[in-house]
Parts: structure tokens; sequence; C-alpha cells
């Protein structure tokens, strides 16, 4: 046991090391080997994303991305310990190997790709931008002037910086704040994604918001540290078996109501 953690501390270390220019070794590492040798299998989750990650009426995990946890330690016959993270904590829990893999509606971006690795895709979301009846908004130039709420470091932080110059936007650390500022009124535009407005209409009936654009389809993979070839590869391979046998289109069903894009685990990543 001793062994396996110096050598994932000496991982870390020479990630960092890399990070300041100096030689990284990536292709040592083999957290698949550690998690088969151990028996266990740290995986992250970004909680408080309504149907992705959140805390059911008993206060457990739950949600498409903690039941897909469970379902990836099951297969690897180990013990899952689920690191609880938020949304703005997603690539640094990876880059410093603070857990082996992340499951947390990430969308797998260039980016990204430049910091971490991806599976191939496991799920889709819709990114959207959604207010109030009143306010008319048809496209990115309508909310230059406007106050417009986001959830930090995440895609729909990034594309209405990009692309809403002179909006006023208000960052919130996690989608659980953002739907209390909604719920409580301090805002009437959002950019978030349809599963966190569905949860935002439920708090509010009498004052829904309405869809006004869809920003954007994303593809979510499965992030890992750079290197880990041996996991990626089991991962991948879990998917595409899930995926072809039913099983993770059936899981996911079960919190979206909606099935999983046909050419899901083809699309290029």
């Amino acid at each position: 046991m001793t062994i396996t953690l110096n050598r994932r501390t000496l991982l870390a270390g020479a990630a960092g090391f890399g990070a300041a220019g100096l030689v990284a070794l990536p292709a040592q590492a083999d957290s698949l080997d550690d998690i088969k040798k151990n028996k266990k299998v740290r995986i992250a989750v970004a909680m408080g994303i309504p149907l992705f990650a959140y805390m059911d009426a008993g206060l457990n995990p739950t949600g498409s991305d903690v039941e897909t946890a469970r379902l990836i330690a099951k297969a690897l016959g180990a013990e899952l310990e689920l690191v609880q993270i938020t949304n703005a904590a997603r690539v640094p829990t990876v880059q410093t190997r603070k857990a082996d893999i992340l499951i947390g509606s990430l969308a797998i971006t260039p980016e990204r790709k430049r910091a971490i690795d991806f599976t191939i895709p496991y799920a889709t979301l819709d990114i959207i931008v959604a207010g109030v009846p009143s306010l008319a908004v048809k496209e990115y130039k309508d909310l230059i002037g406007k106050r417009i709420g986001v959830t930090r470091a995440t895609v729909n932080d990034v594309m209405v910086t990009q692309n809403a110059r002179g909006a006023e936007i208000v960052r919130f650390e996690d989608d659980a704040t953002l739907i209390t500022a909604v719920v409580s009124g301090q805002l009437d535009l959002v950019s978030t994604q349809t599963a966190v407005l569905a949860s935002m209409n439920e708090k509010r009936p009498n004052n829904r918001l309405d869809v006004k654009f869809v920003q954007q389809e994303l593809n979510l993979g499965m992030a890992l540290p750079k290197g880990e070839e041996p996991l990626k590869a089991w991962l991948n391979d879990w998917i595409r078996t899930a995926f072809n046998s039913g099983e993770l289109n059936t899981m996911f069903k079960k919190f979206h109501d909606r099935d999983l894009p046909k050419d899901l685990i083809n699309r290029e990543t």
C-alpha cells in the first residue's frame, strides 16, 4: 500500500515539474494496474448538477454521473471512493491526481484536451440561454447590456464571455447556487443546461424561464490524467460495451427521460 501511494505522489510531482518546463514521465503512469491491485477506484463527480449528480431525499449521492461511477467500479471489481467536487475543481482534480477518473458532465473541448485526457463520449447535454418570457433574446448580441448568470468554469461561462462582450456576467461557483439565485429572483436571464433549467422551473412554477436559444450540444467525456493509456483504453471499451448492450442508455434515460444519441460513441473527440 505504501509503495502505491509513493508512486502516485511521485507521478503527481512529475506532472508539476512538467508544467514548469521540466521533463515529466507520463508514459510510466498506470493507474489501472494500481486500481486492480488495490481494488479501489477514486472517481470524482461534480455535485449539485440536476440529473447528473445531486443528493436524493435521503441525502445520498445519485444521478446519471454517480450511477455511471458505480457501474464502472463494479466492472473493475473495485470499491468506489466517490470524490465530490465543484464544477470549477474538475480539471484541477484530474491534473493533480486527486482522483483516478472524473465523471463530471465535462464537455470535451480542445482547450481541456491540452491539459487532461478524455475518453470517447459517454453522454451529452444541451447548453442554452433561458430567461423570463418578457425578455426579447434570440442570439448573443441580444445579451449586450443585460445581466446574465452562469456557473463559473463551464463552457457556458466561456461562450457567453466570448460571444456577448458587453453583457454583465454574474458567476456562481456551482449550479446549486445559480439555481438559488434564479429561484430567489436575483436573475431573470441565465446560460445553463436543460437539466438545470428544469430544476429552476420546478422551483418557480408560476414564473418559469423560457429557452431563448440553444448555444451548443456538448459531448461529455470521462476525464483522466495525461499518460494513463491503459486506463483510457479500458474506459473506452467499457463505454462501447455498455452503450451497445443498452445498459448505459437505460441508466441515462432513468434520470434524463431521453435516449442517448444513436451515434454517441462514434462522435469525433
